[in-house]
């Protein structure tokens, strides 16, 4: 069975492609501003969040180490990208085979490759978002060029993580729909656990450096992406290495994970469709 569906995902590259194309020319199709929306989207966000914690809040983001780089902005930034992603990727493919009812119970393929496809999209929107991003750091004096291989290692760790979760959301929500409205309440939470509008020194003072609790917080893995993008584009910096291993086990794990729950929950999907 295992090597049937390796079979299968390498055989249906064309069909993964194509579904990924259809995707981006849908997703802001008939809309007058098109692609600046991946841009427009984060930029509100940032004029909120900066608002609310930099301004009323007086939350301050600390000097990049060793960059020296100290913008608020720029800081929020390098955190809320990931999430989004994360968000955006989940959103999209838990309906993958929802939304797509009607070819899954005509035609036969690796169903799998759907949900692929709406992430693959969001990896495009993704890259820009950096893009966008890495070159406003330079006007701030970061060399973010010299960081670029670091930062596309850290873009397939979270591709991976998110198309696993991604798997699992998919195929549950065939069978339980109130999944779709669970998972945003979900997100919200996971949006607070994780360092992205205040700064890991804030958590440290509260919970310590040491000790089950700081443990706990950091086996948060959108924490561990978060504070991953921040080392290297805003402090300019190599993520520790045990961090690294961290994020390579939860990727690995999260897919895994996915293609074992969908590979478990595929066989009455089209039934349930």
């Amino acid at each position: 069975m295992p090597l049937q569906k390796l079979t299968d995902l390498t055989s249906s590259k064309e069909l993964f492609v194509n579904l990924t194309l259809r995707e981006l020319r849908s997703k802001y199709k008939r809309s007058v501003l098109g692609w600046t929306w991946s841009l427009l989207n984060p930029l509100t966000s940032l004029l909120i969040y900066g608002f609310v914690f930099a301004l009323i809040f007086g939350v301050r983001a600390p000097a990049g180490d060793p960059s020296g780089i100290d913008s608020f902005a720029m800081f929020l930034m390098c955190g809320l990208l990931p999430y989004n992603f994360l968000a955006n990727g989940l959103n999209g493919g838990m309906g993958a085979l929802i939304g797509n009812g009607n070819l899954v119970k005509k035609v036969f393929f690796p169903r799998e490759i759907l949900v692929a496809s709406i992430t693959a999209s969001w990896v495009v929107s993704f890259l820009i978002e950096l893009a966008v991003l890495a070159v406003a750091l330079v006007f701030f004096g970061n060399v973010i060029v010299l960081w670029i291989p670091m930062v596309l290692l850290l873009v397939a760790l979270e591709v991976v993580f998110v198309l696993g979760l991604a798997l699992m959301l998919s195929a549950a929500a065939v069978y339980f729909r109130d999944l779709q409205h669970l998972l945003g309440i979900v997100l919200q939470v996971w949006f607070y656990s994780a360092p992205i509008v205040y700064p890991m020194s804030l958590v440290e003072d509260e919970l310590g450096t040491t000790g089950w609790k700081i443990t706990l917080y950091n086996l948060n893995p959108l924490t561990r992406f978060v504070e991953a993008f921040r080392d290297v584009m805003y402090d300019m910096r190599m993520p520790a290495l045990d961090h690294l291993a961290f994020l390579f086990g939860a990727s690995a794990a999260s897919l895994l994970a996915g293609l074992a729950v969908f590979s478990r929950l595929e066989g009455k999907i089209a039934e349930e469709l």
